[in-house]
């Protein structure tokens, strides 16, 4: 029997939230990057794009703002998609994606506390 195999979607990223109208926004993301579903962004100061939020970055993109609800290929081109950009919102944790500098618990901890200052609520039990 053939096994299929789905990429993660909005339903397994957003556990809750209030109201999508207020909830959610269009966004451009940077090129460059295949973004996942469930990827946490980081604002661009002078761009206003957002990227995967880095440890480290100096334009802004360093603390986690949004987390985008589903996979958007950038690689060619900046890209538009829909971000959870504020709360009442609750995420599942095992769903979030990030950048590769984020690769700790006190990092990840970190970040987690970003997204929890602009409403998202990262969960174990979402």
């Amino acid at each position: 029997m053939t096994t299929l195999t789905q990429a993660p979607s909005q339903g397994d990223v957003v556990k809750y939230q209030e109201n999508p109208n207020y909830t959610n926004e269009a966004v451009t993301l940077l090129t460059g990057t295949a973004y996942a579903a469930g990827a946490v962004l980081g604002l661009i100061t002078a761009s206003g794009k957002y990227q995967l939020a880095a440890v480290g970055a100096v334009d802004g993109s360093d603390v986690a703002v949004a987390v985008l609800l589903t996979a958007v290929d950038a690689t060619a081109g900046d890209a538009t998609g829909v971000v959870l950009a504020r709360g009442p919102a609750i995420v599942a944790k095992a769903a979030l994606v990030f950048d590769a500098t984020v690769n700790d618990g006190t990092k990840t901890a970190t970040k987690h506390a970003e997204l929890i200052a602009v409403g998202i609520v990262p969960r174990d039990n979402a």
